[in-house]
């Protein structure tokens, strides 16, 4: 190791596993620290019930990722990665056994909604499709800094995407439509009416027609691993199972940048009250099941596909999010669900099957909310009790215990509603950047926010390069 580093990454989440592979692939000298004792933050995989279950700790499905502008310049399948696609994307059943679905195509997820909604699903998607590349590099980023790829194509989705999924969906005339975008809003703990919720659910649908909504072979810790092996054979190093309390506890570096929640990041270097008007989200309370078998939906679409959200309607799923939002316990929750093994039988026993599911409740929330999600999943699944081999619960403080960035089970490092959506973690020309000129942040914490995208890491390195270019 050289005695004085460029940079020194703190957190190997995904975004600081890309903050410190943007750094080394320009020649930089770097190093990576992690307190746990493997790379992955919200992208890990665990045995968490049985031996021969391998389960997503935290991240599952991955539209963001497969469609990220920092991870498409990457050779990430040379060190692992591998894509794998359910027949679906995404399904949204009703108790009927009926559902609404995200295909690949549009066509089939427009016939979904009904022949009422079909037409109005087509003129609001198709004006998008087919410009994906320049669209997601023009939507995850710090919207002032730096003019978009296609301004006027950008324009165009920002006078929709800049409405709330609540006025969003009056374009509809059915049930399944608005509930599939209030869903889908849902992914950032967000109601249908905050003002990021349109624009979410709207690149989120466009990601399944573009990209898909696909899951790494193995479990999500494959993305985090490609990451540090690209890192490795860049000259980067990692260290693991080191816990940063102080600055001054690292390497002598130029340049120090944390994958951590503001909070952290101010104690440890010394910024005092620089983050006190940040807020952090509702939590989750996570399930991880071993299964006898695939689950056994009502719905045939829900059986196809890798993700299934269990709402149904609009006013169950409004009412959901509204109770984790403003305090009180869960009682029917929208519950985010997935079905690895459908696609990647690697992650079980022959035979077996993992299944992963969460649902929202307040900030720090201390409660059991296993009956609430297990009542749930058996309008849609009768039965599906009878195939639980053992199960692993998490509420906020167990999320918050697995990774210090979920402070109080907030598993986006943020609230992502009002303008903390667009200005985080505080208005600042520069967000990445802090009062200390040699510290940065890079979190979810950051512009674009949550997600496993690595975009955070990507902008914040692109700060890092340029003052360290500036220094000679």
């Amino acid at each position: 190791m050289p005695s004085m580093l460029d940079a020194v990454v703190v957190g190997a989440g995904p975004n600081g596993l890309t903050a410190a592979v943007e750094l080394a692939r320009r020649g930089f000298a770097v190093a990576l620290y992690e307190a746990a004792g493997s790379v992955g933050g919200g992208a890990r995989t665990e045995e968490l019930t049985l031996p021969g279950f391998r389960h997503d700790s935290c991240s599952a499905v991955h539209p963001l990722a497969a469609g990220s502008p920092a991870f498409d310049t990457m050779p990430l399948e040379r060190y692992g990665l591998e894509w794998l696609h359910h027949d679906l994307a995404l399904a949204h059943p009703w108790p009927d056994g009926t559902a609404a679905v995200l295909a690949h195509s549009v066509g089939e997820t427009a016939a979904s909604l009904g022949s009422r909604d079909a037409g109005a699903y087509r003129r609001l998607v198709e004006p998008f499709t087919g410009r994906w590349e320049t669209l997601a590099a023009d939507f995850l980023r710090t919207q002032w800094l730096g003019l978009p790829r296609d301004p006027v194509r950008w324009a165009r989705f920002m006078a929709t995407a800049a409405q709330p999924v609540a006025l969003l969906t009056r374009r509809f005339r059915g049930d399944k439509a608005a509930a599939l975008f209030a869903g889908l809003a849902g992914h950032v703990i967000s109601r249908p009416v905050s003002l990021a919720s349109g624009g979410v659910a709207l690149m989120f649908a466009l990601a399944a027609h573009e990209r898909g909504w696909p899951i790494p072979r193995g479990g999500s810790q494959a993305i985090s691993d490609a990451l540090a092996g690209w890192l490795r054979a860049l000259g980067g190093t990692v260290h693991t199972g080191v816990t940063v309390k102080r600055l001054d506890e690292l390497p002598p570096a130029r340049a120090y940048v944390f994958d951590t929640a503001p909070g952290d990041l101010a104690r440890i270097a010394g910024l005092g009250n620089a983050y006190r008007g940040f807020r952090h989200g509702p939590g989750v309370f996570k399930i991880d099941y071993a299964l006898s078998g695939p689950v056994p939906w009502t719905s045939p679409e829900a059986r196809r596909a890798g993700t299934v959200h269990l709402g149904p309607s609009y006013a169950e799923i409004d009412d959901a999010l509204g109770r984790a939002v403003g305090g009180r316990d869960p009682k029917t929750p929208l519950l985010l669900t997935a079905q690895p093994t459908l696609a990647d039988p690697t992650r079980a026993p022959e035979g077996r099957h993992t299944f992963w599911a969460y649902g929202h409740v307040p900030h720090g929330w201390t409660g059991d909310a296993t009956e609430a999600v297990e009542r749930q999943i058996e309008r849609f699944a009768p039965g599906f009790r009878d195939l639980v081999l053992a199960r692993a619960t998490a509420g906020p403080p167990e999320m918050a215990a697995r990774n210090a960035n979920y402070v109080g089970g907030d598993i986006g490092c943020g609230a992502f509603d009002g303008l903390q959506s667009a200005i985080r973690p505080k208005l600042k020309r520069v967000p990445y950047s802090t009062a200390r000129p040699a510290v940065f942040l890079c979190s979810s914490a950051t512009p674009p926010g949550g997600g496993v995208h690595g975009m955070c890491g990507h902008h914040a390195a692109k700060q890092v390069w340029r003052r360290l270019r500036a220094a000679g």
